[in-house]
């Protein structure tokens, strides 16, 4: 049985709360392309390890509230709020999330947001 790349990332948006970074790792293509815009792409599953433990590491708490969800072939737009507990305090951040799954693995997720509202919410603490 084949999954519906919606339920693939609904499945990869949950598993952030757990911060299990190999369990994250394992939606991804070998070859998958992790890109935060405002920041350089991470490209295949150690690249994107370092970065998954960037963020693991600077957050006690992540989770994802899916407000939109909507997909086009083998692509799945999210609408999100990403919440992050930090050290410093707690960021609400708005974001647009565009995944491409090919053959039940995220071969590209790339993520839109503001850095500067993420850095001004993560210093107010």
């Amino acid at each position: 049985m084949t999954c519906d790349p919606v339920e693939i990332v609904r499945g990869f948006l949950g598993a952030w709360h757990q911060g299990a970074v190999d369990e994250l790792l394992a939606f991804f293509a070998p070859d998958g392309v992790y890109h935060n815009i405002p920041m350089e792409p991470w490209t295949g599953h150690e690249a994107i390890r370092v970065g998954l433990e960037a963020f693991m590491g600077m957050a006690h708490n992540i989770d994802s509230e899916v407000r939109n969800i909507g997909v086009a072939g083998h692509v799945v737009f999210t609408e999100r709020i990403d919440r992050f507990d930090l050290a410093g305090g707690h960021v609400d951040m708005p974001c647009v999330g565009v995944f491409e799954v090919v053959d039940e693995k995220i071969a590209a997720w790339r993520d839109y947001f503001d850095m500067a509202m993420f850095t001004k919410q993560s210093s107010a603490g």
